[in-house]
């Protein structure tokens, strides 16, 4: 089993959670493995839009389209191991309710995981040894009983550990877990056979490659994959539209100090890429479908 850790450095202190006026909407493409064994999300980043004056600090951010596109290519099963092993005795309140914002934000990579993210929480100090064992590092041992906080992502036999949390590192902790999720999955790619393609894709493929005797096997890859890009671009700005909606009834809701229609929208806006996440899940299975529609036609080679 392979093990690296990445150990969190004092930076500036820990920002308050973004609006959703300051989301940045990302484009999303879907690049096919060239094995069809998995989907790869990428995404381009779009100016983002002047920041409004209200400022809101009350329910946790959503989690960003960066990680949501970490979050669509995993195939595999993700462990994630929460440590959150802290002496009454020594850590304050500012500690725990750190370690609770760690919790909320698992949560929602448990929810937006398609159920191939789960979370382990470890929370007693009889724990220590499996801390230590996942490359959690101790703290305040110098002041009573050992201390641990931090996280392991597993999957399959690769591990990596984020040894010790800290509130420093905090509006960073998001991209450095989701970037140890992906490389955890990367380096388990899974290995299943394309399975044979159904008849509505082979005729789905039939009708937008009407003449597959003049067009290549990788030249009819090529025109399913754009023919994928435009419907990912159909989506996305739906999706956009939409956002500037829910952006509206924020900004009303703070504008008239309402928390209830304020805590309305910032629901509205998470269901609503919760759904986004669905339908590019969607889009990229009716991809790989008809690449493999179009492999099947073509024989697998040319």
């Amino acid at each position: 089993m392979t093990q690296s850790t990445s150990d969190y450095k004092a930076v500036a202190g820990p920002k308050p959670a973004a609006p959703i006026s300051r989301v940045r909407v990302v484009v999303f493409g879907l690049a096919l493995f060239a094995t069809g064994a998995g989907v790869s999300a990428w995404y381009f980043m779009r100016p983002p839009a002047a920041p409004p004056t209200p400022q809101v600090n009350a329910a946790p951010a959503a989690l960003s389209e960066a990680t949501l596109a970490v979050l669509l290519q995993v195939g595999l099963p993700v462990e994630i191991r929460f440590y959150s092993l802290l002496d009454s005795n020594t850590v304050g309140d500012n500690g725990r309710e750190f370690s609770r914002r760690v919790d909320d934000l698992l949560s929602r990579y448990e929810q937006m995981g398609n159920g191939k993210i789960k979370i382990a929480r470890f929370l007693s100090l009889s724990d220590a040894n499996a801390a230590l064992a996942d490359g959690v590092k101790a703290f305040n041992m110098d002041k009573g009983d050992a201390c641990y906080l931090g996280l392991a992502v597993v999957c399959g036999n690769q591990k990596e550990a984020l040894s010790s949390l800290s509130p420093d590192w905090e509006p960073a902790l998001e991209s450095d877990l989701s970037r140890a999720i992906g490389r955890v999955v990367a380096a388990n790619p899974p290995v299943a056979p394309v399975p044979a393609a159904k008849p509505a894709s082979l005729e789905a493929v039939k009708q937008l490659i009407p003449n597959r005797d003049a067009v290549s096997l990788d030249q009819g890859t090529q025109l399913l994959h754009v023919q994928s890009l435009g419907e990912i671009q159909t989506e996305t700005e739906t999706m956009e539209a939409r956002v500037k909606e829910i952006e509206g009834k924020l900004l009303q809701a703070q504008a008239d100090h309402s928390d209830e229609r304020e805590d309305a929208a910032r629901k509205e806006y998470q269901k609503l890429q919760a759904d986004h996440l669905v339908k590019l899940r969607q889009l990229a299975a009716n991809e790989q479908a008809q690449i493999s529609a179009w492999q099947q036609l073509k024989g697998g080679s040319q």
